[in-house]
């Protein structure tokens, strides 16, 4: 199974405009997310896909592959879908460029969902606490699944809502998705949808749509860069 990573990275962030260029100590955060990913040995290569001049020679500063894309796109998907197009590969990993703590060890456990052919999206969640902060912040995503570890719903409040004060498995989702190639091709064309609208997620288009998105759970956190109160948090870990 041939995997191959790619980065989507824009400058123009609403939330925090320029973030892909900022200084981690001595590393910008595409440099953190591109070397991060490239350690995982079950990738054949890592892409940085970007609509911007300076982000593309950054990237090509530090030795990084990188590609041009449209200026028109609006999500990470549709970034990674033009790149998709003109790769010889199996599955496609859309990596966050704002998670300059990535860690190859997720990327190995999204490619090992694929050893199931039912699977054809595949993303990451990890277990919080009933009294975690992550559960009131909109910028922190919480998913519920099915039996099979399937999604059944994203969003950006506490769900499900605890009536009855149960100790319950909450479950934050971690923003790195990957997709059999044909699957992503498809998804790129589906008609963005009001859910989506209303909790501004791309992945509730999917699950519109009818498709199915299996949860891997990891223990492994990687924080990651929504807003400039963001970058301490991350330079405390690093």
């Amino acid at each position: 199974m041939k995997v191959i990573g790619v980065i989507p990275a824009r400058y123009a962030s609403s939330r925090f405009p320029g973030k892909p260029l900022i200084d981690l100590k001595g590393k910008s955060m595409i440099q953190r997310v591109y070397e991060g990913a490239s350690a995982s040995a079950l990738l054949s290569e890592v892409i940085v896909a970007t609509d911007d001049e300076r982000i593309f020679e950054h990237v090509r500063s530090f030795g990084g592959k990188v590609e041009m894309t449209s200026e028109e796109h609006t999500t990470g998907t549709d970034r990674c879908g033009e790149i998709a197009k003109k790769l010889n590969a199996d599955v496609i990993i859309n990596i966050q460029g704002d998670e300059p703590l990535v860690d190859y060890r997720q990327l190995d456990q999204l490619c090992a969902a694929f050893e199931n052919p039912e699977v054809n999206i595949a993303t990451l969640g990890i277990n919080i606490d009933a009294n975690s902060s992550d559960l009131a912040d909109s910028n922190r995503i919480k998913i519920v699944t099915k039996s099979n570890n399937d999604a059944l719903y994203f969003s950006r409040s506490k769900i499900p809502y605890n009536r009855v004060d149960l100790n319950y498995p909450y479950l934050r989702h971690i923003g790195l998705y990957a997709f059999r190639k044909k699957t992503l091709l498809e998804l790129i064309q589906l008609e963005p949808c009001d859910l989506e609208r209303t909790e501004s997620l791309e992945q509730l288009r999917w699950l519109y749509h009818g498709y199915a998105i299996r949860v891997v759970s990891t223990d492994i956190e990687t924080p990651n860069i929504d807003s400039p109160e963001d970058v301490e948090k991350v330079l405390n870990l690093l």
